[in-house]
């Protein structure tokens, strides 16, 4: 009985899967050529973290089979990966991805430089990490206001504004 129930749901998930391919065929010749750029860039961020939660699933099946220790490492893990801050820019370096859980949003080249820029400016000696996070939540606040609705930042205080701006300043420097 458990087969024919997975049989059905690979069906069902094919049926749906071929219906959003025929919708998406249609909606192909209304598009102008930035939408299907952003439709083509969006498949290809897709296909990348499809690869990285395959790989990264693949590393789970590895620990979990190894010893009485590698298991209890894996199991205090704080955070799960799907709240997990990332940054991923274009090919073309024309705009960047900010990542936090399945949730994404497109900055811009010139937004992504002023991000670098506010978390690389020299600090006084007075100024602290959370200074750092109060301008990055100001100019969201100002600029960017969507970034809420993907990281649910709550204040100006809230530690993913710190986990942001470190992950900017150890990943990006400005050329």
């Amino acid at each position: 009985m458990a087969k024919k129930t997975t049989k059905q749901t690979n069906n069902k998930a094919e049926n749906e899967r071929e219906a959003l391919a025929k919708e998406l065929k249609g909606l192909i010749p209304k598009l102008d050529s930035p939408g299907l750029a952003f439709l083509v860039q969006q498949a290809r961020v897709h296909l990348y973290n499809m690869k990285v939660d395959e790989l990264n699933d693949a590393k789970a099946d590895i620990l979990s089979a190894g010893s009485a220790l590698s298991k209890a490492k894996s199991s205090k893990k704080p955070k799960t990966t799907s709240e997990k801050i990332k940054i991923i820019g274009t090919e073309s370096g024309s705009s960047f991805y900010l990542y936090y859980g399945n949730n994404n949003i497109m900055l811009s080249k010139g937004e992504m430089t002023h991000l670098i820029k506010m978390v690389n400016a020299k600090v006084s000696e007075a100024e602290t990490g959370s200074d750092i996070g109060e301008r990055l939540f100001r100019w969201f606040e100002r600029e960017r206001m969507d970034v809420f609705s993907v990281i649910p930042i709550k204040n100006k205080f809230d530690e993913r504004l710190k986990t942001l701006a470190g992950y900017i300043k150890k990943n990006y420097k400005l050329q």
